[in-house]
C-alpha cells in the first residue's frame, strides 16, 4: 500500500535556523516537513538547501535528512571541506545519535539491530530487509524511557542506508510513532509527525581535524 501523497506546505517560522557557522561548516537544525533537496516538481522546490544557500551562498551539500525527519543537518561552505566531510561520512567516521519514540514496549535494554536493506522497488522510495541482495545495516538502539503504549530510544546507525532507522525499527515489531511509510494505523495515529529527530552529531573539523560534536534538542 502506498502512503498518502505529502499535501502540506513545508514549515516556515523559523525559515532557517543555524546552529553553527564557521569558513568551513554550516551546520543547520532541520524541522520535520522540510525537504533536504528539491523534489522532482516545481511545488517541491523549497527545501533546506535552497534556503541555506539564499542565505549562505556556496554552501554545499554533504548528507541528507529524511523530509519527516528532524535534527541536524551538515553544509560545507566550500568545495575542499565538503570533500573532506564526505569521506568522513562515506568511510563512517561521523557519529550520529538520533532520539526515536517507537510503538510498544520492547524487550530488553539495549541491543544491536544487523539486517541489510534494499529499496522496496514496487512501492519505492520505502525500503526493506532483503538479506538476499540487500546492503549491510546496523543500528545500536538503547531504552531511554518508557511510556503507555511507547517506548523512547537512542540509536545510533553505523551505517547510513535510505530510512534504515525506520525500516530496522519496523523489523522490531516497534515502528517509529508517526511514520506515514512504515506504521501500522496505531502507531501511525499515535503522535502527529514523525517521532525521530537527528540529536548530535560528531565529525572531525575539515580544518585541522578537531572532533566537534553539534547538537539540536529534541523536540518532542
Amino acid at each position: 500500500m502506498q502512503p498518502a501523497p505529502f499535501h502540506h506546505a513545508p514549515p516556515t517560522d523559523p525559515h532557517l535556523t543555524v546552529l553553527h557557522r564557521d569558513d568551513d561548516l554550516l551546520v543547520l537544525s532541520k524541522p520535520s516537513g522540510l525537504l533536504s533537496v528539491p523534489g522532482k516538481t516545481p511545488a517541491l522546490a523549497d527545501c533546506l538547501e535552497r534556503r541555506a544557500r539564499d542565505a549562505n551562498p556556496g554552501a554545499l551539500l554533504v548528507h541528507r535528512l529524511d523530509r519527516d525527519t528532524s535534527g541536524i543537518m551538515l553544509m560545507a561552505r566550500n568545495p575542499k571541506a565538503q570533500r573532506h566531510l564526505g569521506l568522513q561520512f562515506e568511510r563512517r567516521m561521523t557519529l550520529k545519535t538520533y532520539i526515536a519514540r517507537v510503538w510498544g514496549e520492547i524487550d530488553g535494554e539495549q541491543g544491536c539491530v544487523d539486517a541489510p536493506i534494499a529499496c522496496d522497488w514496487p512501492n519505492r522510495p520505502k525500503q526493506m530487509i532483503d538479506r538476499e541482495n540487500g546492503r549491510p545495516a546496523q543500528t545500536e538502539w538503547m531504552v531511554m524511557e518508557r511510556e503507555a503504549q511507547a517506548t523512547r530510544l537512542m540509536l545510533r546507525p553505523l551505517t547510513g542506508r535510505s530510512h534504515q532507522l525506520r525500516v530496522h525499527m519496523l523489523s522490531l515489531g516497534h515502528p517509529v510513532l508517526g511514520d506515514n511509510f512504515y506504521a501500522h494505523e496505531r502507531a501511525l495515529a499515535a503522535a502527529d509527525r514523525l517521532q525521530l529527530h537527528a540529536l548530535e552529531l560528531t565529525i572531525r573539523h575539515p580544518a585541522d581535524g578537531r572532533i566537534c560534536t553539534f547538537r539540536d534538542p529534541c523536540p518532542f
